[in-house]
């Protein structure tokens, strides 16, 4: 009988829009109000956009917008440079702590995969575009409902974040675990499927809970079931088109799916 151990001796998880946080609300909404704070109005479309980096990556990827950066140029008389990126982090962090705490909640079936993994041998990491500061909103709350990796790697923690490899590179020498080949990194951002792929590991994208339908569960379930596919369709073109291996709903989905990929591989 095979097992998903057969092929992957490590599973790399993302965190808001995979394993909490259904629909990657806090870390729009939290952009929204830093901007607002300093006089720039920024639609929750511009914010997602980049979403998935590094935070001050982020922050930098929205002021090459066109559109942001004449904003920021109207109400602060100059062009944003990295003193206006220092200030918008600084504006971000009481709110992303706090919508980071609201959002918590884990996805649907987010503990029970985990816990399966583990009970086939697999180590559980994860690495984030949060700050170590952001996440300490987040740990204690996910450990109470059942998830907790056995390592955190956190934006700023290696020299580059995504799209990079260093934070899964970072995940396998504490863990111990290569070859690459034999890891699987499961993430909703188009930004975190090429940070997957430039590690060499197998990538899962997460099309209906993440970043780019971005609607809570329950939003999600109230729309008409035609408009609910079409938006889960092409978020999930766009995670194939940035490079998935594989294509899925949400979390809950993922061990039916390794145990599919590993079947296939075996009768190959």
């Amino acid at each position: 009988m095979t097992s998903i151990r057969d092929c992957f001796d490590m599973v790399v998880f993302d965190w808001a829009g995979t394993m909490v946080d259904f629909g990657s609300r806090a870390p729009v909404l939290a952009l929204v109000e830093a901007f607002a704070a300093l006089g720039v109005s920024v639609e929750e479309a511009e914010a997602r956009r980049d979403m998935g980096r590094a935070k001050a990556d982020h922050v930098r990827a929205m002021f090459e917008q066109p559109r942001i950066a004449a904003a920021w140029r109207s109400t602060q008389g100059g062009a944003p440079d990295q003193a206006a990126v220092d200030r918008i982090m600084a504006a971000l962090q009481a709110p992303m702590i706090r919508l980071a705490a609201e959002t918590a909640q884990l996805t649907p079936g987010a503990a029970e995969t985990a816990e399966h993994l583990r009970g086939q041998g697999l180590k559980i990491a994860s690495c984030t575009g949060y700050t170590r500061e952001m996440m300490g909103a987040i740990l204690g709350r996910a450990a109470a409902q059942g998830y907790a990796p056995d390592l955190v790697v956190c934006a700023h923690e290696t020299p580059e974040g995504r799209p990079s490899p260093l934070m899964i590179y970072k995940a396998c020498a504490d863990l111990g675990v290569w070859p690459l080949s034999r890891v699987v990194k499961v993430d909703d951002a188009e930004v975190g499927v090429a940070e997957g792929r430039n590690a060499g590991c197998f990538t899962v994208g997460l099309a209906a809970s993440g970043n780019m339908v971005g609607l809570s569960a329950e939003a999600l379930a109230a729309l008409d079931p035609a408009t609910r596919k079409a938006l889960v369709a092409e978020a999930g073109a766009r995670l194939r088109a940035a490079g998935a291996d594989l294509v899925i709903d949400t979390v809950a989905d993922l061990i039916p799916a390794l145990e599919a990929e590993v079947a296939r591989r075996a009768s190959a």
